[in-house]
This record gives structure tokens, C-alpha cells and sequence, in this order.
């Protein structure tokens, strides 16, 4: 019984979206053939245009095709090149270590390497100096007092 409804319904949707699509297209047919209103004063130069370019483009303003494009057969050579060079690359990554190791060895590694690079006199300030700078760089930026905008009486 619901299959019987269910071609009925789906016929009438059919028949209705074909009424719809051709109705639709008519429309679009008209826009293809527009027409030039007769009494208006520039049609004549319309239509003169509209003759002369009447069959632009054609082919052969188009550019021709390039004659020198590569065979497929050079394409495939070339991807298969590329494809072997990344194999190659992978290999090389798959071979690199990629643990840090110890965290604590990895550190004293480096406090080494940085210790080891001389430091200029004028760069190094104690912790003391340093701080001194950071306040006097806060109090100057502290704001100024609030501006009293009551009205003078």
C-alpha cells in the first residue's frame, strides 16, 4: 500500500519539477534574444554594434596551441624522478635520531655551550641592576592622578 503512494507521489514531484525546469529555461531563451526598444535615440548604434560583432569571438582569434608541450612519456620520467628523490628523502629522515635523549643531560649540554661564549662587560649586569631597572621602568608607568571634573562653583 505505501509503495503504491510513494510511485504516485514521486511521479507527481517528477512532473512538477519538469514543469518547473522548462519553465525556467523559457525564461533564459528570452535573455539570449534581447531586443533594442525601436524609439530609443541611440538604438540605431546599438544594432550597428551588435551586427558588426554579431559573430565574435570565432576560432581563430583564438591563440593556437603550443607545439612544443612534453610527451607523456617525459611527464612520467619526471614524476617518477621526483617520486624517487622523495624515497631517497624519507630514508635519510627515517635514519635521523629523533629522541632528545636525557632532559637533564640535554640541559648541562647547554648551560655549557652558553657558558662557554664570552659575554661583553656592558652586557652583563647583575640581577640587582637589573631589577632596579624594572621598577623604575613600573613607577614611570604608573598613571597620574584622576582629573577632578566636578564644575567649579
Amino acid at each position: 500500500m505505501n509503495a503504491h503512494f510513494r510511485k504516485r507521489t514521486g511521479l507527481t514531484a517528477s512532473l512538477l519539477c519538469l514543469a518547473t525546469l522548462s519553465a525556467s529555461l523559457g525564461g533564459c531563451a528570452r535573455a539570449f534574444a534581447p531586443s533594442t526598444d525601436p524609439t530609443s535615440p541611440i538604438a540605431p548604434r546599438v544594432q550597428a554594434l551588435v551586427d558588426a560583432n554579431r559573430h565574435y569571438p570565432s576560432w581563430e582569434n583564438f591563440p593556437a596551441a603550443p607545439a612544443d608541450l612534453p610527451q607523456a612519456a617525459q611527464v612520467a620520467a619526471r614524476v617518477q624522478a621526483l617520486e624517487g628523490q622523495g624515497g631517497a628523502l624519507g630514508g635519510e629522515v627515517a635514519r635521523i635520531d629523533w629522541t632528545l635523549g636525557d632532559a637533564e643531560t640535554l640541559a648541562a649540554e647547554t648551560r655549557a655551550q652558553v657558558g662557554a661564549v664570552p659575554v661583553s662587560p656592558d652586557a652583563a649586569r647583575t640581577e640587582a641592576e637589573i631589577d632596579a631597572f624594572a621598577q623604575s621602568l613600573r613607577d614611570r608607568a604608573k598613571a597620574p592622578p584622576p582629573i577632578d571634573r566636578r564644575p567649579i562653583e
